[in-house]
């Protein structure tokens, strides 16, 4: 595959405050999960860049790899109040990944312009033939869908 990373956009009428406390929160990644693999999550909001959390797992939901259940670190890459977070995760036992997805808010008339991005180019060999990407561009997308039903009905 040439791609190796996708990021999509949407409006959402919430403020870039509103949304990035759902975004630093670990129980909010589950919320606003659309792959339905996050189950559970533990930890408290994120503040910071190495700043983890770990969120429950379940494989099945994917109907691709028979990993079942197991946890996953979140590990927080970057991080910009307000603007911007990414993270990649760690696994027990797992060589290291090296996959990131993230979010870009910027304020705007009526509310956020959200970015998701998801990218793969850093992934080890061993991952390369038929493992990434792990979410499809249609899964970001249904997640910001999810994302701003959820800010969006805070009011």
């Amino acid at each position: 595959m040439e791609t190796e990373r996708f990021e999509v956009r949407r409006q959402i009428a919430a403020s870039p405050e509103r949304i990035f406390a759902v975004l630093c929160d670990p129980h909010g990644h589950v919320t606003i999960d659309s792959s339905g693999m996050l189950q559970s999550a533990q930890g408290d909001p994120v503040t910071g860049i190495d700043d983890e959390f770990v969120v429950h797992m379940d494989r099945e939901s994917l109907n691709d790899f028979p990993l079942g259940k197991y946890d996953v670190t979140v590990v927080i890459t970057g991080f910009v109040p307000n603007t911007e977070i990414e993270w990649t995760i760690t696994v027990k036992d797992w060589p290291p990944l090296g996959h990131r997805y993230g979010y870009r808010l910027e304020a705007s008339e009526g509310g956020t312009l959200v970015t998701s991005y998801y990218d793969w180019s850093a992934i080890g060999d061993e991952y390369r033939e038929g493992v990434f990407p792990v979410i499809p561009e249609a899964g970001l997308r249904a997640t910001l869908g999810i994302l701003a039903r959820t800010v969006e009905r805070q009011r």
